[in-house]
């Protein structure tokens, strides 16, 4: 038996078989015990009636042995006929606690204790206690329609029994069959991954575990699918952009080996250009291997942020300067410190700035620091053309640029805000990015102080 459908099946059914079992059981023992119970009652109440009447007509109990038949194992020795049913199961005390009529353990004339007649049955008449009515213990001999109505009570509990049982079956086939469909599913879906088809969508039919179970497969599915499309993407990107410059070198190589060009400053420049692009994207690269190994070496040192966020302005404010756009820094009367890699954070910050320089045409760029908590915020904010919505999402992948046109002679490599994100995480950071079309871009580095 290898189906889980099938071993829950038989769970639910040997449990239902269990339960079904013991409660019949118990319900059948619970109703003739009442029902023993009842037929005991209604004897003792015809008893009392009937000695009751008798001493009301007669005045005192003499005689009353002659309408009582002995009891039945006197009948028994008497007869040789088949056995009848008891028609005494109660014994008669008189009002000294003498037997009058006797039954099971009472003999003839026997004297019984006050505390057996305390148990008793009071025969009252006229306000006066004659006698006594005792049990014997004796469980009455059931009369044919008792008989017929206790055989059909058991009837009708053991079709109610086989009814929840069968119910029980197929309720649980429904339901073990309800709860190995996600199992199936993902067994399906994991045999597809494993084919190569990675982006795979389970609907979520339930709330518990295995819903839970469902909702994670499905974000690890489209989760590895981006990253599988991410991967392919990059290494495109990055055939492009080595490609490129190595094309650019290699074409002017060759054609100064050829003799049809002449080595010029002009175009050993270019080549030297190429070449330099080239060592930053290698570097770059070798900075986010470092990053996702968890090997990027940092060196801390306490810094004071207002003195480091204008060393960082200072760099670029030339750049700043030459578009016309007002590079500041806030600070505050007081600015916080933090132990950090000053060297790393500034490359951090060079790319917030340096990107921010080349998407803001006009107006303003602002370095800015506070404290809140035990947290340190600082922030890079311009006023530039800002971030399409659809674009916030991956603006920290590698190789991802917002304008697809821009391409590695441009500047970009398109690894700069994942280095970012990449150096404030080792320091335990994280980074947020605001923006809206045509109003600016806003990015939020937190740290703990």
């Amino acid at each position: 038996m290898k189906s889980i459908s099938s071993k829950l099946t038989l769970i639910f059914l040997l449990l239902s078989l269990t339960i079904a079992g013991f409660v019949a059981f118990f319900t059948r023992q619970a109703t003739e015990r009442e029902f023993e119970t009842f037929v005991v009652g209604r004897i003792e109440e015809e008893f009392v009636t009937k000695v009751t009447e008798f001493y009301q007509s007669h005045g005192s109990w003499q005689g009353i042995q002659e309408i009582f038949p002995p009891p039945i194992e006197q009948q028994q020795q008497e007869s040789s006929k088949t056995s009848q049913p008891a028609p005494i199961i109660f014994a008669l005390a008189g009002d000294k606690g003498r037997i009058i009529i006797p039954a099971g353990e009472y003999s003839p004339r026997q004297i019984v204790d006050e505390d057996i007649l305390a148990d008793g049955t009071p025969i009252i008449i006229d306000d006066v206690a004659v006698g006594t009515a005792l049990i014997t213990g004796k469980i009455p001999e059931l009369d044919p329609i008792e008989k017929r109505y206790l055989e059909r009570t058991n009837q009708a509990l053991l079709w109610a029994t086989g009814t929840a049982i069968i119910l029980a079956l197929i309720l649980g086939v429904l339901l073990a069959q309800s709860m190995t469909r996600p199992l199936r599913e993902l067994t399906t879906a994991t045999r597809a991954v494993a084919r190569g088809e990675l982006e795979q969508k389970i609907p979520v039919r339930s709330k518990d575990e295995l819903g839970e179970l469902v909702e994670s497969f499905n974000q690890m599915s489209a989760d590895l699918a981006q990253a599988t499309e991410s991967r392919q993407q990059m290494t495109a990107d990055i055939a492009h952009d080595l490609g490129s410059p190595l094309t650019v070198i290699g074409g002017y190589l060759e054609a100064i080996e050829e003799g049809v060009l002449e080595a010029t400053p002009e175009r050993i420049s270019v080549m030297h250009t190429e070449i330099t692009h080239l060592q930053h994207l290698v570097r770059d690269l070798r900075t986010l291997s470092l990053a996702d190994d968890g090997q990027m070496p940092l060196n801390r040192v306490q810094v004071e942020t207002g003195a480091f966020l204008r060393r960082v302005a200072s760099a670029y404010q030339l750049r700043a300067e030459k578009k016309g756009l007002n590079l500041k820094v806030k600070a505050g009367e007081n600015p916080p410190s933090i132990k950090i890699d000053e060297e790393r954070m500034a490359q951090a910050l060079g790319n917030l700035v340096s990107n921010a320089l080349r998407h803001t045409p006009e107006g303003s760029i602002t370095l800015a620091t506070q404290a809140i908590d035990s947290e340190i915020l600082i922030t890079v904010s311009d006023t530039g053309t800002g971030i399409a919505k659809e674009d916030l999402s991956r603006i920290f992948e590698r190789f991802y640029r917002a304008d697809q046109a821009r391409t590695l002679s441009a500047g970009e490599s398109g690894l700069g805000l994942a280095i970012t994100r990449a150096i404030i995480e080792a320091h335990g950071g994280e980074i947020f990015v605001e923006s809206k079309l045509g109003e600016g871009t806003k990015f939020v580095i937190r740290l703990r102080s």
